[in-house]
């Protein structure tokens, strides 16, 4: 049995092409790829593919907060500013307060790389208990977004840093991450000391 916490978190990816099996989904598994590494608590996953239809991805992204228990919802895709890139308006629309902060780091990430990152619309808000976080939809993207970019001059940080805290602070569990894959920050009040693992001494 694990000493952390659970958590369960949402996974969207939204694309008419994937949700109508005309390509495989590459951003969900994205996604459990890097938490997976990066979480050290155990995680139940809800997963979500919907279209590009604004009332399906409010819905899923409810659905998920309200009925599923979600502490934290992640979604990729539909951000840009193509017509039917809906996701951020479907994510406003079920929103509480809205928390920009993650976006401008989002792009600051990215403009790293492109200057296109500029055209990106990606929010995350608070619904209740749950932080949901718009993410890029290419699977390298998602992971840059995530963990930053540690080796770079100076180093960027990724938005992730900041979720465990932000999670504590709306009423959710407490998320403990690998340091060697993304150094959680947590003002030194908010830090809880390392659980006793199974077999340790005490």
């Amino acid at each position: 049995m694990s000493s952390f916490e659970p958590v369960k978190i949402g996974l969207v990816s939204v694309s008419d092409r994937a949700s109508a099996g005309v390509y495989e989904d590459k951003g969900i598994p994205a996604l459990r790829e890097w938490l997976g590494r990066a979480l050290r608590n155990p995680v139940t996953y809800e997963t979500r593919l919907v279209p590009d239809e604004q009332p399906q991805v409010s819905e899923a992204l409810s659905t998920l907060v309200d009925d599923a228990g979600c502490d934290l919802v992640l979604t990729t895709g539909g951000t840009g500013p193509a017509p039917r890139d809906i996701t951020p308006e479907a994510t406003l629309a079920v929103a509480d307060r809205e928390m920009p902060g993650f976006g401008e780091q989002m792009r600051q990430i990215s403009l790293r790389f492109v200057p296109t990152a500029i055209l990106s619309r990606q929010v995350a808000v608070i619904r209740g208990r749950a932080l949901i976080i718009n993410l890029p939809g290419q699977p390298k993207s998602i992971a840059e977004t995530l963990q930053g970019l540690p080796q770079a001059e100076p180093p960027v940080p990724g938005i992730f840093a900041a979720v465990p805290y932000c999670i504590d602070l709306i009423g959710g569990p407490y998320l403990e991450t690998d340091p060697a894959v993304c150094q959680a920050f947590r003002p030194k009040s908010a830090v809880r000391p390392a659980p006793a693992q199974p077999g340790s001494p005490q």
